[in-house]
């Protein structure tokens, strides 16, 4: 294993910028598999607005993903910001972790072309589920020694944490919801801002006040460090 203590340096730049470009691909991969519809000349503008109304099921597969995506990105760039030395442990977990979401525009067409049946809103929501969890361990090691920044306080590294939470528990509810009516499986995901809100409750509780933002008042992270 190799460690630098002069960090971030190039070798932790490098697994940034790498991984920036995979959640930008995986992204732009959601909205490459909606198709656009091909109607004959001639066509009248009802059968227009009928076939983009057909494909309504892939346009809401392709925002929910789009904004799922983007908040591992901002988990996963708000972790690294915390970080201060590279080690080669955390390779291996990025990549799975990125495995995980380049994976996701395949279940989210998936689900969006056979809209509330079992197996494809499962494969789905299981997607979710593991992409927390790859999430969570990521996160964990890049807040730990040897790997975090020394002047980073403990309230900080709590709040980065359990903010991965909050996307496992709501996936988690999208999943269990989806063999009860899996129509009604992805509204399940709105829960996501209220368990991260109930998590940081807690927090608040233990550490004190929490700014509005999620991160703690400086007067806390003062006395922790």
């Amino acid at each position: 294993m190799t460690k630098h203590s002069s960090g971030p340096e190039h070798a932790l730049e490098r697994l940034v910028f790498f991984s920036d470009a995979v959640f930008a691909i995986a992204i732009t991969l959601l909205i490459i598999e909606i198709h656009v519809p091909r109607l004959p000349i001639g066509s009248s503008d009802a059968e227009y607005l009928e076939a983009l109304a057909h494909l309504w099921p892939n346009f809401f597969g392709f925002f929910v993903s789009f904004w799922v995506i983007a908040a591992f990105w901002a988990g996963h760039h708000r972790a690294f910001s915390l970080a201060g030395h590279y080690s080669d442990r955390i390779v291996m977990p990025n990549l799975a972790l990125l495995c995980a979401i380049v994976f996701m525009p395949f279940s989210t067409a998936f689900m969006g072309g056979n809209i509330g049946t079992l197996v494809p809103t499962a494969l789905y929501d299981a997607t979710l589920v593991f992409c927390g969890l790859l999430n969570l361990r990521l996160v964990r090691m890049v807040t730990s020694p040897p790997i975090v920044d020394e002047a980073v306080s403990a309230e900080t590294i709590a709040m980065t944490r359990v903010r991965g939470w909050a996307v496992v528990l709501g996936g988690a509810s999208a999943l269990a919801f989806a063999f009860v009516d899996p129509r009604f499986s992805q509204f399940a995901l709105i829960s996501i801002p209220f368990w991260r809100r109930l998590l940081q409750a807690r927090l608040k509780h233990r550490y004190g006040a929490v700014r509005d933002d999620g991160s703690p008042q400086e007067a806390a992270s003062a006395t922790k460090r």
